[in-house]
């Protein structure tokens, strides 16, 4: 049933972390005036019209990132089993909590070593409509087996 509304939460949810795959996730200008990004790669200091150097490695946001896509896809084919699409959701909703931790450590980070001021952007908003998402993703997968759990009753 890949029609249901939860179905739908999910498929937003992967293209929602396909968006940090690529370009910059949050921007920052040190005292110097030169742009710090945090991206897919980790911390990238962009020098005045050049390319961009790699600062620090951001393997942990990376993984989660990763993560977050594959259960996403995965628990949209789970419909057969509910019970297991419920795990799979609640995992999703940990894995969201923990990128929105782990931005925020990087941007901690960013400001604290680098003397950076946080740029506003619409990819910051993101991973709070992830959560939504996956929230919503697990109410209807909850109401779908409630609805069928009910109907097995009345046999």
């Amino acid at each position: 049933m890949i029609q249901r509304i939860q179905s739908i939460y999910l498929l937003l949810t992967t293209a929602l972390s396909f968006l940090f795959l690529k370009g910059s996730f949050l921007n920052f200008n040190d005292k110097a005036g030169l742009a710090i990004t945090f991206t897919f790669r980790g911390i990238e200091k962009i020098p005045g019209g050049q390319g961009s150097d790699l600062i620090q490695n951001a393997w942990p946001f990376t993984i989660v990132l990763i993560l977050t896509i594959l259960i996403a896809l995965i628990t949209i084919f789970l419909y057969k089993n509910r019970t297991l699409q419920l795990l799979m959701a609640k995992i999703l909703i940990g894995l969201v909590l923990f990128l929105i931790l782990i931005s925020a450590y990087y941007s901690y980070v960013i400001i604290s070593d680098f003397g950076g001021t946080l740029i506003p952007g619409v990819k910051m908003a993101l991973p709070v409509v992830m959560l939504v998402l996956s929230i919503l993703a697990f109410r209807g997968i909850r109401k779908d087996d409630q609805l069928v759990k009910s109907y097995d009753r009345l046999r």
